[in-house]
């Protein structure tokens, strides 16, 4: 305030130092004092030839601009575009960025969030079916005695070829109790999207005719199951090859200057290799 400025102005033609004066302030007026860079600035003033204490006109708006009709544009530019930036707000009103940002946090009590994404738009029928499935599924557990062996469980999968966009541009001004908003992650392919449709089950192909015959009818290509060797299928064959193989390896190395692959030595009645018919 003035009345600072003016001890500061006072105690500097004394040449008191700056930080004196802080601490003198600071004493008396605690933490209503000003900081010590602010008085050593204004120190500095004065020593230069600085005779003003009041307040200097400042470029800028004034803070008058946060009246009732530009809170009324803003709450209706926001209620139009909830995604609406605060740039975007600056050039449809012409106000300051500070401006904007007050008016938004303390007179409309709004707060930016980001949207959350959710796998799909679920109709109210939708979620009672859902409901109504499964107390029926489990009803038969306890009523029917079913077992979990006599479920084919199944998974569906849709894969798009599109963007759903980032989080952080779904960002939206919501009230200060209100939940975020949401957007659905994937939606079914529409006209021009491109999409990979997946199903599995836990039903293996001999048991569970009738999976296959489904899939069949809706035109869904099945993978069957791979033709992989076990770990066992694979010893058991090296085993048998290896017992194949061994006379015929020893016939191609035998001979009095050459050895096994394994280093045993080995030898031959005329020191030549095996013929092709011996081989054979």
């Amino acid at each position: 305030t003035e009345n600072f400025r003016f001890y500061i102005k006072v105690r500097t033609a004394l040449n008191i130092e700056a930080r004196t004066i802080h601490d003198e302030l600071h004493t008396v007026f605690g933490d209503e004092a000003p900081s010590y860079r602010t008085v050593a600035r204004r120190a500095q003033w004065f020593r230069e030839g600085s005779e003003e204490i009041e307040d200097e006109e400042r470029s800028g708006r004034p803070v008058t601009e946060t009246t009732l009709d530009n809170i009324e544009e803003i709450r209706s530019i926001v209620n139009d575009d909830p995604h609406v930036i605060i740039a975007e707000l600056q050039e449809h009103t012409g106000l300051s960025y500070g401006t904007v940002h007050r008016i938004l946090s303390d007179h409309l009590e709004l707060r930016k969030i980001i949207a959350r994404f959710i796998p799909k738009q679920l109709t109210d029928y939708q979620r009672n079916e859902r409901v109504r499935i499964c107390k029926e599924n489990l009803s038969r557990f306890i009523e029917e005695g079913w077992r979990f062996s006599d479920v084919i469980t199944g998974d569906e999968s849709w894969f798009f070829h599109q963007q759903t966009g980032r989080k952080v541009s779904n960002a939206a001004w919501v009230a200060k109790d209100d939940p975020p908003s949401t957007i659905i992650r994937r939606n079914k392919p529409s006209s021009g999207t491109h999409a990979i449709k997946l199903h599995h089950d836990n039903g293996r192909a001999h048991v569970h005719q009738d999976v296959l015959d489904y899939l069949r009818s809706e035109g869904i290509t099945i993978i069957e199951k791979n033709q992989l060797a076990t770990k066992d299928e694979i010893e058991h064959k090296q085993k048998e090859i290896e017992e194949i193989c061994s006379p015929i390896i020893t016939k191609l190395y035998s001979s009095e200057n050459n050895s096994m692959p394994n280093g045993e030595h080995v030898s031959h009645s005329n020191g030549k290799g095996p013929t092709i018919e011996e081989v054979d």
